[in-house]
């Protein structure tokens, strides 16, 4: 079953899959790993995604994904990574610069992996901006509204019956898939009646999931 699995998410990862809101994002992930290929061995973190970051944005331009009507006004949140915005009564805006990943094709790989886990709150690519020159994307969520503090053992035994194995804290692994799960806090996962609903994920890939 966790070959099969594994099998599926790099389908997912490579494009070959359909997920939820996965066809943007497919497509960006080949269009930078199409052209990054031999630099990334080579070089630094910070200069692989300097680069990355201006090929991103020739994608960006080549298809009209520049959004500059986010309304900024309807701030709500932010944290380390993300800046969050209402949208309506359903949906969230969240802005991400990818602070938490070495590369955009991780961040990329992170939000495929959540739609896979959590279809009930995919992350739905609708673009992508800038503020001060900082590259965002522009992801919409749906609006979970809590009716009940999480229970952060309820959280280890959910994740624990889908083979991720707490490690530390709020951060869980799955051994066999090659999956980190980072930074379940209950301010991450939300529980409305009785159910968990996981709003911000972090996944990593391990050199386990590629091997």
């Amino acid at each position: 079953m966790q070959n099969q699995l594994k099998d599926e998410l790099h389908n997912i990862i490579s494009g070959k899959s359909t997920v939820r809101f996965g066809t943007t994002l497919q497509s960006i992930t080949r269009y930078l790993i199409n052209g990054s290929q031999t630099g990334r061995a080579t070089e630094n973190t910070k200069q692989f995604k300097e680069q990355e970051t201006k090929r991103l944005e020739d994608y960006i331009f080549q298809n009209s994904l520049l959004i500059s009507d986010v309304d900024f006004s309807q701030y709500v949140s932010e944290g380390a990574e993300q800046r969050v915005y209402l949208k309506d009564a359903d949906h969230v805006i969240k802005l991400n610069d990818a602070i938490y990943y070495s590369s955009w094709q991780d961040y990329f790989h992170n939000l495929l992996l959540h739609n896979f886990f959590f279809p009930d709150t995919a992350y739905d690519l609708i673009g992508f901006t800038k503020d001060d020159n900082v590259l965002y994307a522009v992801v919409q969520q749906p609006y979970v509204a809590i009716t009940e503090s999480t229970d952060l053992e309820e959280v280890k035994h959910f994740l624990a019956s889908n083979g991720f194995e707490n490690i530390r804290n709020n951060d869980y692994q799955n051994q066999d898939l090659g999956i980190i799960l980072e930074d379940l806090h209950d301010e991450n996962v939300l529980t409305r009646n009785g159910i968990l609903y996981f709003i911000d994920t972090v996944f990593y890939l391990t050199d386990k999931f590629w091997q």
